[in-house]
């Protein structure tokens, strides 16, 4: 096939939005005829993330590799890069994915050591937000972007999941001196057929990685004001995993809430969706978060931060979006689950939803963004 690819994906960790973006687009890549594999951390991820490779191993003919990544920079970088190296090397790839800013690095380094040895590989690079998080006013903001500046000639092209990420690469690191292009994450079409709501369904749902930068805490504490303001005990459900974990679980028994929190692991988003009547995302950043586009597909009524990408899914101006606080999620709460069908029809179109965010659209762009990478 003359056309064929060989592609790699490099990212740290198996876990939420990036490992979701990579599942989805390799599944779309396999499609088009191009085969392709993974290189990432061997140390996170449960049995959930296992369950995915389990699912995805047979299909991927350049095979699923994974070996330790540390998160942050440190002297087991060294060897761990090595060993990244190695892998990637004898992958012989057209083009290397880096998503994230580890598995940015990786892929632009290695695929640029690949480059002397007069290897033909396409360096392409997903912030998926990743570094773009930290101040630019302190020291490790500026180191970071400092690195991305540097990092940029080794890049062949930056795709961007979202326009806020794209002003904030060049308020923070500055205009992009290479090709870059916004693609907007994408749903199979299977997403967009609505949740059914069980029987059974607590008021309130949060699904997400358990670390502050997603909200875990102002959800906890939202919960127990919008319980005040509506005179009930409004029940909840929190799905997810992380190393902050064990201190929402003394936040919910602090505020006297057991009996209303059901912690539960990691699961299928959708499977998530018909266990809670409305949704919260109280994350304090994101770039485009899957979350929020599988759960409007799902049919199914949310709050979200407007933070990141989350106003370009909603449109600015939405009633479904406020800061990141929890005395003004409190109130949305409240005012959403007050007159639910009411709040449910704020919620955006699902058919443009579908021709704004659907993966054979972000397939297509970035098949495109590879061999325009490998032409020059």
């Amino acid at each position: 096939m003359a056309d064929q690819l060989r592609i790699v994906h490099c990212f740290r960790s198996p876990v939420g939005g990036i490992f979701r973006h990579v599942r989805d687009l390799t599944e779309a890549q396999l499609a088009a005829g191009h085969v392709v594999g993974i290189v990432c951390d061997s140390t996170t991820g449960g049995e959930y993330e296992e369950h995915l490779f389990d699912q995805m191993k047979d299909s991927l003919a350049l095979g699923i590799h994974r070996t330790p990544m540390q998160r942050h920079v440190g002297p087991g970088d060294l060897a761990s890069a090595w060993r990244t190296y190695r892998i990637i090397k004898e992958l012989r790839p057209d083009v290397l994915h880096g998503h994230g800013a580890k598995g940015g690095a990786y892929a632009r380094l290695f695929g640029s050591l690949l480059r002397v040895s007069r290897s033909r590989v396409a360096r392409l690079y997903s912030p998926h937000g990743g570094s773009l998080h930290y101040d630019e006013t302190t020291t490790t903001g500026k180191l970071f972007f400092a690195l991305e500046r540097f990092m940029a000639r080794f890049t062949d092209c930056l795709l961007f999941v979202s326009d806020y990420e794209r002003r904030t690469y060049r308020r923070k690191v500055g205009e992009p001196p290479i090709p870059n292009t916004l693609v907007y994450n994408g749903l199979r079409a299977a997403e967009f057929e609505p949740v059914v709501t069980a029987p059974d369904a607590a008021d309130l749902l949060y699904i997400g990685m358990m670390r502050d930068l997603k909200g875990p805490d102002i959800f906890i504490d939202a919960l127990a004001l919008a319980g005040t303001q509506l005179e009930r005990r409004l029940t909840a459900v929190m799905v997810g995993d992380g190393d902050d974990l064990p201190r929402y679980h003394t936040q919910v028994k602090r505020l006297g809430l057991e009996k209303q929190v059901r912690f539960l692991p990691p699961m299928p988003a959708r499977d998530a969706f018909a266990l809670a009547d409305l949704v919260v995302v109280p994350s304090r950043a994101e770039a485009m978060p899957y979350i929020v586009l599988e759960t409007l597909a799902a049919g199914r009524p949310m709050i979200a931060t407007a933070v990141g990408g989350i106003p370009e899914i909603f449109g600015e101006g939405s009633p479904a979006l406020i800061r990141p606080d929890s005395r003004d999620l409190g109130d949305k709460m409240g005012e959403a689950l007050g007159d639910l069908d009411a709040y449910r029809r704020a919620m955006p179109d699902t058919a443009s939803l579908k021709a704004r965010f659907g993966a054979d659209v972000m397939a297509a762009e970035i098949e495109k963004a590879y061999f325009a990478a490998l032409s020059t």
